[in-house]
């Protein structure tokens, strides 16, 4: 994957809409679970009623993991469903990992390698030995968590030394890594107040955003201040799709959301000269 293929994908399905995969078994409809792998079941039909207007996916690793070895499995078939049906579309495993150099090269084999990803959320607190790593393997990307959504994100990520805060310093650090260029940031949707300093750091990189919808975020603050010129944003909905309707035709519901948030996205790249 490079990012010509995801830039292409947005001028083709005018949209910058990736569709997070965070399955709850309480949450899905339940005549999936009677299934055998209802886990499988319920992303494979969100997948294919999304992907007119879905650029990028989204699985959060720990609602697979909380599973057990069936809820890996059900990973391991979504991931292969995806590069096998959707190979031009970007698939992110949200996985947050970070850790010593030996250990996260062993992430990255696990989620590049054996998942097939195109990319891994990770955090950045242990610095270039813990991110690197991933960054060793071509047309992968490490998307690194910069400013985040959630209310503790204050206790850290905006501590400020010599003017500079936590956060604008990890940015700022990360762009002399070796293999930079396919580095991402993680930037909440709630913090679009913050995209204009965060977009004079990194003009060009790719920001995925979380937060839209359910949390609060809004799309058009989002496009209209972290946009750029081949719109450089990936912005994720989760259970406001996922989650739209608990019955039978619960992917006709998801896939009324995604066009919902799509056409939105779509007056924003007219807006912005784009399409």
């Amino acid at each position: 994957m490079n990012q010509k293929i995801i830039f292409d994908q947005i001028k083709e399905k005018r949209s910058f809409l990736c569709v997070g995969l965070d399955v709850d078994l309480k949450k899905i409809p339940k005549h999936l679970l009677s299934e055998a792998d209802p886990i499988f079941s319920f992303c494979k039909a969100i997948i294919d009623s999304t992907s007119k207007y879905a650029i990028a996916y989204k699985p959060n690793i720990a609602f697979f993991e909380s599973y057990g070895s069936k809820g890996w499995e059900s990973l391991e078939k979504v991931s292969n469903y995806l590069s096998t049906n959707y190979p031009n579309v970007f698939t992110i495993a949200d996985a947050k990992r970070a850790d010593i150099g030996n250990t996260a090269s062993r992430y990255a084999e696990a989620f590049f390698k054996n998942l097939s990803f195109d990319s891994i959320t990770v955090s950045p607190y242990m610095g270039k030995d813990s991110v690197e790593p991933f960054l060793n393997f071509k047309n992968k990307y490490a998307i690194i968590l910069a400013l985040t959504s959630n209310d503790g994100a204050d206790d850290f990520q905006f501590f400020t030394s010599d003017k500079t805060a936590l956060y604008e310093r990890v940015i700022q650090v990360s762009k002399k890594w070796k293999n930079s260029e396919r580095i991402m940031y993680v930037v909440g949707a709630t913090k679009a107040d913050y995209l204009k300093k965060i977009r004079k750091i990194v003009p060009d990189s790719f920001l995925l955003i979380p937060g839209v919808g359910v949390q609060g975020g809004s799309l058009r603050d989002v496009a209209s201040t972290g946009m750029n010129e081949q719109c450089g944003l990936i912005v994720n909905s989760s259970r406001q799709i996922l989650y739209a309707n608990g019955g039978l035709s619960f992917d006709v519901s998801a896939r009324e959301e995604a066009r919902k948030l799509q056409k939105i996205m779509e007056q924003e790249l007219i807006k912005k000269g784009i399409i």
